[in-house]
């Protein structure tokens, strides 16, 4: 047996064992937690109190599995199955990009944005998992959300994590950069559009972790060095004609990009164009208005 005995603890410590090379003390104490409250059922409490617990073959079976796992480093949310995002749970595989803590950000920009407003209409372009579009549509009041993805995969993950969160987004699948997706719509009838489109250059892959390029789709992630802002571009154009005057549109976006992105809104016309950096000081984020 690769355990001492087939307890808790002794499960913790070959965990920590194997791991402890790649992943802090703070990181593996987390890790292992969030797997045995998932996999045993156990709370916070059970873990302190329960040492001596009992693990079956399957369950001992299930964290070498995690192990090793980890050990080649695939995402520690694939393996759990799930992740936490605005106080919510999302499913999280390979269909789409794991949801990043500064996206979060981005959404509770929007949410402090609209606080008092109700019935609001928005689009979520480039979806993904969905993580954005449903913790709008779960936290505004009575809004209407529409999300936008080209990946028939990850609408399928998005719609998952929609019913899983019991909100109601309308998902179209499409093509963000073509026309026919935003035939539907009617001229001038959206609050705001939100996006967080691939942006990450061809050229930055090499400098990239394993776990990423590896476990999550490029689609997802990359775009063209020639042409950086080319959904910015795409999306910005589109905004102009489907926003209410005074509707808002917000980016996710290169730590690098910000005065580009800033640039070409303010020349198509917007106003009151806004960089947002992320708690981590970088420019990750923008805001503007339809003039």
């Amino acid at each position: 047996m690769f355990v001492q005995t087939n307890s808790l603890s002794a499960t913790r410590k070959y965990f920590n064992d194997r791991l402890s090379e790649k992943f802090s003390s703070r990181e593996l104490r987390s890790m292992f937690n969030l797997l045995a409250q998932e996999r045993l059922g156990l709370s916070s409490a059970d873990l302190i109190l329960q040492n001596d617990q009992l693990l079956s073959e399957s369950d001992l079976l299930f964290f070498r599995s995690a192990v090793k796992k980890l050990q080649s480093d695939e995402p520690f949310q694939h393996i759990l199955g799930k992740t936490e995002f605005m106080d919510l749970s999302f499913i999280t595989d390979k269909r789409a990009l794991i949801p990043r803590p500064e996206t979060e950000e981005l959404v509770r920009w929007i949410l402090e944005d609209h606080q008092d407003k109700a019935g609001l209409t928005f689009l979520d372009l480039c979806s993904g998992s969905g993580c954005i579009s449903i913790s709008l549509d779960h936290y505004l009041t009575l809004s209407k959300g529409y999300a936008i993805e080209y990946s028939e995969q990850a609408l399928a993950l998005s719609r998952e994590n929609n019913a899983f969160n019991k909100t109601n987004i309308d998902w179209l699948i499409g093509d963000v950069l073509g026309a026919n997706v935003y035939e539907r719509f009617s001229e001038s009838s959206f609050d705001f559009w939100v996006s967080n489109p691939p942006y990450v250059l061809y050229s930055d892959k090499s400098s990239m972790s394993k776990n990423v390029l590896d476990h999550e789709p490029h689609m997802a992630l990359f775009v063209e060095d020639n042409d950086p802002l080319i959904f910015y571009r795409k999306i910005s154009v589109k905004a102009l004609r489907y926003l209410k005057q005074g509707g808002k549109l917000y980016f996710e976006i290169h730590e690098e990009k910000g005065s580009d992105v800033c640039e070409l809104l303010t020349g198509l016309g917007f106003k009151n164009v806004q960089l947002n950096k992320d708690l981590q000081g970088k420019e990750r984020m923008v805001r503007a208005e339809k003039h």
